[in-house]
């Protein structure tokens, strides 16, 4: 396909030397002044322009800067086509997005050479281009489908577990709405902004679904037991988090060390941590609980007092929230636990009636 040269210039005469050097090879169209070149691209954009530097009303320097101010134009290659020969000049071009410079007078092998030289650089760079753009589709397309996968495997797991425990049904959905809103809030807030900085929020709120993933090891007669568990049986039922991350430390072993999973373990182990250091299974106290693990807390603890057990009626969502900030600074980080208070009313509970 034969290319398009733009040669835009204010003598005639150049104009005439330019298309009898290059209408052999090339469709060339020439233009008297940059005001004419701007009309002319609105209906036909070139694979390069010749642009004289020292034109009346706009030179070829104002006219390169409004090129490569706009999308539409910006990736035009542009050769100075010119009789300024100081090196301020051609170093100022340059800086503007010109690719090279021609003296003039000019032979017809220097203008063919350069110029061919130039279409051949820039048809490499859009093949490149658009083989990139092709790659990082198809690697989007990819990502999208293992995430959908992941998302898949993680409610199928989720719907798994809360089919064996007939006590919580609708928990795990539950303290994800209400993780995504929490975190909303503290983001907004800037509690513990710099440390969430770079979540990936969908991510983490996907991975919470599995906070509980180690109840699947607990026996059905202490998981769906009608009524409170004796000591022996609590002891029983509070290793869920540690086989929760042995479970998630198997899948990271599998499949790798992703974010998901990574996500996923630290919410697993460390949602029953408390922040004065009573809590299990490592009796971690105060920062030292990961992130995830204490804002997993909250909401874990909230939708427990919020939803009816065999053993007791669900609290209203105002008793709930008085629980939770009355164990703020003991079970609860209490700056999580003030944004908790704050956004109560979003919650999904508050606003039945």
């Amino acid at each position: 396909m034969t290319k398009t040269i733009f040669v835009v210039d204010d003598s005639a005469s150049n104009l005439a030397m330019a298309e009898e050097a290059l209408e052999k090879h090339y469709r060339v169209i020439t233009l008297s002044s940059a005001e004419k070149m701007f009309t002319v691209l609105k209906k036909l954009a070139p694979d390069l322009i010749l642009l004289d530097i020292a034109m009346p009303e706009m030179n070829g320097f104002e006219a390169i800067k409004r090129l490569k101010a706009g999308d539409s134009y910006a990736e035009i290659p542009v050769i100075f086509l010119t009789a300024l020969t100081d090196s301020f000049n051609e170093a100022y071009g340059i800086e503007l997005g010109a690719v090279d410079f021609i003296v003039k007078p000019f032979s017809e092998a220097v203008l063919l050479n350069r110029i061919r030289n130039h279409l051949l650089i820039d048809d490499l760079i859009r093949e490149r281009t658009a083989q990139l753009r092709e790659r990082s589709a198809q690697l989007l397309e990819r990502s999208e489908h293992l995430v959908r996968l992941q998302n898949g495997i993680v409610h199928t797991l989720a719907d798994l577990l809360e089919s064996r425990d007939k006590n919580t049904g609708g928990h795990i959905d539950r303290t994800s709405a209400y993780m995504k809103i929490l975190i909303n809030a503290m983001m907004a807030r800037g509690v513990y902004s710099g440390e969430m900085a770079g979540w990936n929020l969908e991510s983490v709120v996907s991975s919470a679904r599995l906070h509980d993933v180690g109840k699947i090891v607990i026996p059905d007669s202490i998981l769906n037991k009608p009524g409170p568990l004796t000591k022996e049986e609590f002891q029983k039922m509070k290793t869920h988090a540690s086989e929760g991350e042995r479970i998630i430390d198997n899948a990271i072993k599998q499949t790798g060390d992703a974010e998901f999973l990574r996500n996923a373990k630290l919410v697993t182990t460390y949602h029953h941590e408390r922040w004065d250091g009573s809590g299990y299974s490592y009796r971690l106290k105060g920062t030292d609980i990961p992130l995830l693990g204490r804002i997993m807390a909250v909401v874990d603890v909230y939708d427990a007092l919020a939803s009816e057990r065999p053993y007791r009626k669900a609290l209203s969502h105002e008793d709930a929230v008085r629980i939770i900030m009355e164990d703020s600074g003991r079970h609860f980080d209490p700056a999580i636990a003030e944004v908790f208070y704050e956004i109560q009313g979003n919650l999904p509970a508050a606003q039945v009636k």
